[in-house]
């Protein structure tokens, strides 16, 4: 299996991890759970879009917030989730890095557009990274 194809399978996997947990009532333990889930599904959509980038474009990137501008310079995300991704690189920092009941509450408010975003960004990247048929 090749490094995209991998990188592409980790990140639908991950996100499978933090999509089950939509359904489930609230709890505080929901909350760190899912937020936990999002900072490792974030890196792997992130790390598989630098591969995309890398592989299809001859992009060679090495941080989050570039890789999503030039996703959004080469057609892999709109203008709106470009900026929304952003903000999602900006709330997956701040989670690794401090706990606040606040800003835990905030991120957990914003991860059902997140689990929306992560999913169709990680659709146009399973297309462009798709070989081509001839």
């Amino acid at each position: 299996m090749d490094r995209l194809t991998r990188r592409l399978e980790v990140a639908d996997r991950a996100l499978a991890t933090l999509e089950e947990l939509a359904a489930e009532p609230f709890s505080p333990l929901l909350r760190d759970a899912s937020i936990q889930r999002f900072e490792y599904t974030f890196e792997a959509v992130w790390k598989a879009a630098q591969a995309v980038l890398q592989q299809h474009f001859g992009v060679e990137l090495a941080s989050p917030k570039p890789v999503v501008r030039a996703c959004f310079e080469n057609g892999l995300l709109t203008e709106e989730e470009a900026r929304q991704a952003l903000a999602m690189v900006d709330h997956r920092n701040l989670t690794a890095h401090t706990y606040d009941e606040a800003l835990a509450e905030a991120i957990f408010a914003a991860l059902p557009g997140y689990r929306v975003l992560l999913r169709r960004w990680l659709q146009r990247l399973a297309q462009a990274g798709a070989p081509s048929r001839s």
